[in-house]
């Protein structure tokens, strides 16, 4: 766009230096007719460069809008993720199993203490001298609800797989697996998709961004295949969930 931008501004200037030409060398008569032809032609490349502007502004400002729809369900992806790790020692791929999950699962609340046992095989060791040692015992005090935990009675989890912006219909993509034995899991969406009704080159643009203000790259995700990682690739300031 900045191109563009920069084509129009040197056209006006250069159609400004015209009019100054034709207002020294051209018959008076022909003036008034062209003079007029050339600052409506001004006016309208200058009309041209303000819409361009304005249009990037009101693509950012709905990009904003739309991502954090998507960013407050990859969160809640991700918190439904940690807990099931938490209980199954693993992540999944399947959006089926993490509803089931948060549908029915307890997690217990534990607590941990240290207590002296008799260590039997010192005693013996030490003919009859009673020893002891030191174990941790896991005291299970209570379960709680995922889905209380998590949602406080909202059933938001139960759509959390829908993008809810964009192309109609689109689904997060969820992968699941493990990195060096640690799990790792990835939820991510194509810009594309969220920015589906916009202009190509806007989106071309947005999917190259670089920025730490921004959301890098062509897709917007939460965890990683490639490293053990949980977060996501958006800055804070697009929710207020973090």
């Amino acid at each position: 766009m900045l191109n563009v931008i920069i084509a129009v501004v040197v056209i006006i200037l250069l159609t400004i230096g015209i009019v100054w030409l034709i207002d020294k060398f051209v018959p008076k008569k022909l003036k008034p007719v062209i003079n007029l032809l050339l600052w409506a032609l001004i006016i309208f490349l200058g009309y041209l460069t303000f819409m361009s502007v304005y249009e990037e502004i009101q693509f950012n400002q709905l990009k904003k809008k739309r991502f954090a729809v998507a960013i407050d369900r990859l969160i809640d992806i991700r918190d439904s993720q940690l807990v099931y790790k938490e209980v199954n020692g693993e992540y999944t791929d399947s959006f089926d199993n993490l509803i089931k999950f948060i549908d029915t699962a307890k997690v217990p609340i534990t607590q941990r203490r240290d207590t002296l046992v008799l260590d039997e095989e010192a005693t013996r060791r030490f003919q009859g001298v009673e020893t002891f040692k030191t174990i941790t015992l896991i005291d299970t005090l209570s379960y709680f609800s995922v889905k209380d935990s998590l949602f406080k009675g909202s059933d938001r989890y139960k759509k959390m797989m829908n993008v809810g912006v964009g192309e109609e219909g689109a689904k997060f993509t969820l992968k699941a697996g493990k990195l060096d034995e640690f799990p790792v899991f990835e939820a991510s969406v194509e810009k594309s998709v969220i920015l589906n009704d916009q202009e190509p080159y806007l989106v071309e643009k947005e999917k190259q961004v670089v920025s730490v203000d921004g959301v890098n790259g062509p897709t917007l995700k939460v965890g990683s295949m490639e490293e053990v990682f949980t977060k996501g690739n958006w800055p804070k300031s697009y929710t207020n969930k973090e």
